[in-house]
């Protein structure tokens, strides 16, 4: 009876572990100058599993910063920076804790990138790549997992 509560134990775990392979989940997006959290971002999937990803909160306003993103030239234009979709669409590529053709907005100057989302370090942090054209072509910033 041990060695089976053991194995389903290590069953579980190892379920955990792969759970969390992926994007979906709160992150703080971390500031590429400051190099602290910025923000919390939850990303999530609808019924069709679509990919969002939403600014739930700001952890480290900028003094002046504007709430709004003015910048923005869609449908996110002049609406609040807090609770905007910045990520949209995005799926999983075939045989890889890899999600792609997705967007990401940034919404201090209201570009567009194209989007790949990479777990690393066990799904504790995420790689976040946003790029025009080719992924050759863009930075990545590494997000932690807030939960």
């Amino acid at each position: 009876m041990k060695k089976v509560l053991f194995a389903a134990s290590l069953l579980g775990l190892a379920a955990f572990a792969q759970a969390q392979m992926t994007p979906l989940g709160a992150w703080h997006s971390i500031d590429d100058e400051t190099k602290k959290p910025k923000a919390l971002i939850r990303i999530s999937t609808n019924a069709s599993g679509v990919m969002s990803g939403v600014v739930e909160k700001s952890l480290d306003p900028k003094p002046g910063a504007e709430p709004n993103c003015d910048k923005c030239t869609d449908d996110r234009k002049g609406k609040p920076k807090i609770g905007m979709e910045i990520i949209r669409g995005g799926k999983k590529v075939d045989g890889k804790d890899v999600w792609e053709q997705g967007k990401i907005l940034d919404p201090e100057n209201g570009t567009d990138y194209s989007l790949r989302l990479t777990p690393v370090d066990g799904g504790k942090k995420l790689e976040v790549r946003g790029y025009v054209g080719t992924p050759m072509l863009g930075r990545t910033q590494t997000w932690i997992r807030a939960e």
